[in-house]
């Protein structure tokens, strides 16, 4: 196997001189650097980089953990990172996990081997305890509302958002209201359902259990919810859905249905995705893109614990 030292005798130069062509160091001469730089080619010489990440204690590689790369939710976010990471001299490493738990895993214990120099988690299936075990690798920042929390995290008052969405149908006159969650699990998904219990106790409202449609994220997802809606013999009037996407395909179902938005029914989307814009969904928008520089940005201070929330804004458009 080469090594510096075979190179070093190959070219007839120290080792020394080998290491500072190899480190692009000036005070090497022309010739010397030249029979170096040709020792290197002819010997198939391959630099072992994480020796050297691990010599440097630095990878500039962010790992970040993603459920999917094809949803506008996730994207924009990533997009964020990307951007940000760019501006700070870092490279992203994303790991797709479709909330299984093996590949969370695996990029911890990517952290742990010093292979990266920390971690962006924008959503997770794995318990804080699982995360815990690896905090002493290096920072792990959390897309979530985390406080109190031993890791930084950047995020949007759910509790909120989905209060103000709620607010506004009812200030419409909707009094039977449904909503849609990705998983009924998630941190966020959990602040949205009590802004919803809290919502309807509030205004004396009722409710029921299968007013809750579970697993939105894709066009599809919409046409579903469209179905089990159809199928109801007690229906809600207005249907608050978790995100743009899910919201365009129960829209553009109940178009080729006959059904009109919202005369029939009321949609109001989450995020703000452009196709909102193009349906004339009412949306909240959230910040997304910012969520992401800004995860990267809690990379700078280490050593502090922050948690950033960041607000939204609603968007009054023709489906409520």
């Amino acid at each position: 196997m080469t090594n510096i030292k075979k190179i070093a005798e190959y070219a007839g130069a120290s080792i020394t001189t080998v290491s500072r062509v190899l480190n692009n160091h000036p005070y090497v001469s022309v010739e010397k650097r030249k029979s170096v730089l040709q020792a290197i080619e002819e010997l198939n010489y391959s630099r072992n980089i994480n020796a050297i990440h691990l010599a440097k204690g630095k990878t500039h590689l962010i790992g970040v953990i993603v459920p999917y790369t094809n949803h506008p939710y996730y994207g924009a976010i990533i997009h964020g990172i990307n951007k940000q990471a760019n501006v700070l001299g870092y490279h992203i490493v994303i790991f797709q996990t479709q909330y299984e738990r093996e590949k969370e895993i695996q990029a911890l214990k990517m952290l742990q081997m010093k292979q990266l120099d920390g971690i962006i988690v924008c959503s997770r299936i794995s318990e804080m305890k699982v995360l815990l075990e690896y905090r002493e690798y290096g920072p792990i920042i959390l897309c979530e509302d985390t406080t109190p929390s031993e890791f930084s995290s950047i995020s949007i008052d759910h509790y909120a958002a989905f209060s103000s969405a709620l607010e506004y149908l009812i200030t419409k006159g909707y009094k039977r209201i449904g909503y849609s969650l990705g998983r009924k699990k998630s941190r966020n998904s959990s602040l949205r359902t009590k802004a919803y219990q809290d919502s309807l106790k509030k205004y004396q409202l009722t409710s029921k259990d299968e007013w809750l449609f579970e697993g939105s994220y894709y066009i599809k997802d919409g046409e579903k919810i469209f179905q089990d809606w159809v199928a109801m013999q007690d229906k809600p009037d207005a249907i608050i859905i978790t995100n743009d996407d899910t919201a365009a395909g129960f829209i553009i179902t109940a178009q080729k249905s006959g059904l009109k938005v919202p005369e029939d029914v009321a949609i109001l989307g989450f995020n703000d995705d452009t196709i909102s814009e193009m349906l004339d969904i009412t949306t909240i928008s959230l910040p997304l893109e910012s969520i992401g520089r800004m995860a990267v940005d809690l990379f700078e201070e280490p050593e502090l614990i922050k948690h950033v929330k960041l607000g939204f804004s609603l968007v009054k458009r023709k489906s409520v």
